[in-house]
């Protein structure tokens, strides 16, 4: 039996309106998967009674294919669980309303008036947090960068309530930097200063506006377009802004009690975290999800494999990938009161979701400097806990040389660094003279690895083994 396909808006789902609590720049794919996710279960769940206004941060965006189902969209979770298989499908109706802030600047400000209003999320992308001194806009002219427009709406919730105490508000950006509440408040500050806005205004920033500093950590692959047909027949809705993303989710917040107070997820049920300091969590992420990522990259796709998952289920690589997690990356990691194995568990069944291919050769984007920000630290730490260099990391090290000599794949990187391999191969150097010049390449590695004991030499080892034998059989016997 056919199913029918229903115009997806408010009066056909029967959703109920709700008092504008949170504002969101930001209407990409992440947020509405991650932070709309929670504020619509916490609605059901726990009666936050937290409507949704997200503000679309670019000129161009999302919000007039928002407007066209009433703000309105179905969230597709998909992954493992307790190695049970998680498929869910759920309409996400907190958000109220999305606003172009070029096109309706009124609605915007607007928005700064809201009584009820106590939280701003935001993900503008890592480029998104910065203080440009050009960006003066005249009178109530918008910003041009989004801590800008950010200072705009809270100056006129400032003049708005006359400085109220109880217009305040809690700050919790989700953009993928280090310390990114810090340096959203840094910017609102020097545009306090470079406007001229008051030393009243900023007294009360300082006083009644409550920054976050956080980590996110869910994959997100977006619009499903190879599949679209089939879900909007399973969800029975012309759905056009579906968003999947995997069971997992880990959100890890360094904020004051006005933020734990206003965005209570961590009470009830979610992987949500309030701490002291975000800094062991996020070392913790890096080293393990992403630092495994780039580890197994240059293995993978030397051993012929395309996607994570491959990878992670191969008799060889797997153990390769289990062994380098578990055995070297974990070894570095220490957070008191619990234990990094268990978020390596997480990890490692993540990497095996069947609703997700995750191609080892997107991961391989710019693999020079994610080695250095994601597995050499690792390295280095287990080095001086250990007495000894870690095997399999070593080896990974070894095999993205190998990778970055290639002629069979097409890697993206800083044309500096690709050019360096090209000379480097055309020089027909020997293995030992490779491993010490990739290793001495201080714009690499902002140091000179050769100093490492024993690096160099293990890298050579590795090389010749490579050479010798392939990548296969020498990491069945590492």
């Amino acid at each position: 039996m056919e199913t029918t396909i229903t115009k997806l808006n408010r009066a056909n789902a029967n959703t109920q309106n709700l008092p504008i609590k949170i504002v969101q720049f930001g209407e990409g794919n992440f947020l509405r998967a991650f932070v709309d996710w929670f504020i619509d279960q916490l609605n059901e769940k726990a009666d936050y009674n937290a409507g949704v206004a997200i503000v679309q941060p670019l000129e161009f965006g999302m919000v007039d294919m928002l407007a066209k189902q009433d703000s309105l969209y179905h969230h597709l979770l998909q992954g493992l669980e307790n190695g049970k298989t998680v498929d869910d499908a759920r309409l996400i109706s907190c958000v109220q309303k999305a606003i172009n802030p070029f096109q309706n600047l009124g609605d915007y400000y607007a928005l700064a008036e809201e009584p009820t209003l106590k939280i701003v999320f935001s993900n503008t992308t890592e480029a998104g947090i910065v203080f440009d001194e050009n960006d003066q806009p005249e009178g109530k002219a918008l910003a041009t960068t989004f801590p800008g427009k950010l200072t705009q709406l809270l100056k006129h919730r400032f003049d708005h309530f006359s400085g109220s105490d109880d217009a305040a508000v809690g700050i919790i950006p989700c953009e993928l930097i280090e310390s990114n509440g810090d340096k959203l408040k840094k910017c609102i500050e020097q545009y306090i200063q470079l406007w001229d806005l008051g030393s009243d205004f900023a007294s009360w920033v300082a006083e009644n506006i409550h920054f976050a500093n956080t980590l996110v950590d869910r994959i997100v692959p977006g619009y499903p377009k190879d599949e679209i047909n089939e879900i909007k027949e399973r969800i029975g809705y012309d759905d056009n802004l579906v968003v999947k993303s995997e069971s997992f989710h880990l959100f890890v917040i360094e904020g004051d009690e006005f933020i734990q107070e206003h965005f209570p997820a961590h009470k009830h049920g979610f992987n949500v975290k309030y701490v002291k300091s975000i800094t062991p969590y996020r070392t913790q992420k890096v080293r393990i999800l992403n630092g495994a990522h780039t580890s197994m990259v240059p293995v993978g796709l030397l051993s012929g494999i395309e996607t994570v998952k491959e990878t992670v289920d191969g008799d060889v690589s797997g153990k390769f990938v289990n062994e380098a997690v578990f055995n070297e990356i974990v070894e570095t990691i220490s957070i008191p009161g619990e234990d990094p194995k268990d978020f390596a568990k997480q990890v490692i069944a993540r990497f095996q979701n069947p609703f997700i291919r995750h191609e080892l050769i997107s991961i391989s984007l710019n693999s020079i400097s994610k080695y250095k920000v994601r597995v050499l630290p690792t390295v280095l730490d287990y080095l001086d806990k250990k007495g000894s260099l870690p095997d399999k990391l070593v080896f990974s090290l070894a095999c993205l040389i190998e990778l970055y000599l290639s002629d069979k794949f097409t890697l993206k990187d800083t044309q500096e660094y690709l050019d360096f391999f090209v000379e480097l191969k055309s020089s027909g150097a020997n293995k030992k003279t490779i491993a010490s010049k990739v290793l001495a390449n201080t714009a690499f590695w902002d140091q000179d690895l050769t100093q490492v004991t024993g690096l160099t030499q293990k890298v050579t080892d590795y090389l010749e083994a490579i050479e010798e034998s392939g990548v296969v059989e020498v990491s069945s016997k590492l």
